[in-house]
């Protein structure tokens, strides 16, 4: 059919700077994710650790409070790397839901409906592609693992004074670097098997399954052989061994796997998640 009226137009908006275009799919997610009452109660319940823990450290500073609830200072919790340390555990866990939630979905969608082809037509590239994915997971846990640590971290600087600064700067440093490790660890994860599995609660059992099954075949091994090898393929031991380093707490010698192990566990699951996405995030699909 000939088209004798030629009255469409060019698009004359803004256009998004290409440096930050991959933000478009973490904020339409984010649009869709907080739709839902329940995913908005959940998001509010991960900050009632960092209330209480600010509460605690408000305590220490504060005689007067510490009197009415007839409360001696000895007893409320020492602030310390330890203090850190367990606030970070607690945020991680809530990180780990999280990730089950939203995680799945995230690339096996766009495979299953064949919409990768709608996004690399456009200038928007593969690296810009898994960068967004990877957004919508960063963003969100960076916002339950590592701000809450640091808002405290600075809460307590400022109660206590520049000294205290000082002296435990390396708890801020440990607050970031563990943060985001363990976001970086969870986001490939499960960005890989999202984009290998399609079935969202397969997806999510394979990501239990690599928090889990490694850890009885660690100890049997462990118990057979009388080495700590087999816990080379646990994640979870590694990015525990991580987090004890950066929070000094505890020596190598008490630890599953020692500072370096956990690192280098740490580099090879994700290079061999990069590698997964990097076959399967493509604009066609060839079937033999």
């Amino acid at each position: 059919m000939a088209v004798y009226e030629h009255s469409y137009k060019p698009y004359e908006g803004e256009l998004t700077s290409a440096r930050t275009r991959f933000l478009v799919l973490p904020r339409y997610a984010y649009q869709d994710l907080f739709k839902y009452k329940l995913f908005t109660a959940l998001f509010v319940a991960s900050y009632v650790a960092p209330l209480i823990f600010g509460i605690l450290i408000y305590l220490h500073h504060n005689s007067s409070a510490l009197a009415i609830f007839n409360i001696n200072a000895a007893d409320v919790v020492p602030i310390n790397g330890v203090f850190f340390f367990v606030l970070a555990n607690i945020q991680t866990t809530m990180a780990f839901i999280f990730t089950v939630i939203i995680g799945p979905v995230l690339i096996s969608r766009d495979l299953a409906n064949n919409a990768l082809p709608l996004y690399l037509s456009r200038p928007f590239t593969r690296v810009e592609y898994v960068i967004g994915k990877m957004s919508v997971l960063m963003i969100l846990l960076s916002l339950i693992i590592w701000v809450p640590g640091m808002l405290l971290f600075i809460f307590q600087s400022y109660l206590e004074g520049g000294s205290w600064l000082v002296e435990n700067w390396w708890i801020a440093k440990a607050i970031m670097v563990g943060g985001m490790v363990w976001i970086m660890a969870l986001t490939l994860l499960v960005l890989a098997l999202s984009a290998w599995i399609k079935w969202r609660t397969a997806a999510s059992a394979a990501l239990f399954a690599t928090f889990i099954i490694p850890a009885p075949i660690g100890f049997a091994i462990q118990g057979i052989f009388n080495t700590t090898v087999g816990h080379l393929l646990n994640i979870s031991i590694a990015l525990e061994a991580i987090m004890r380093s950066l929070f000094r707490y505890g020596s190598d010698d008490n630890r599953l796997l020692t500072t370096s192990q956990g690192w280098m566990v740490f580099a090879v699951y994700c290079a061999i998640c990069l590698l997964m996405l990097s076959r399967r995030v493509r604009a066609y699909e060839v079937i033999s």
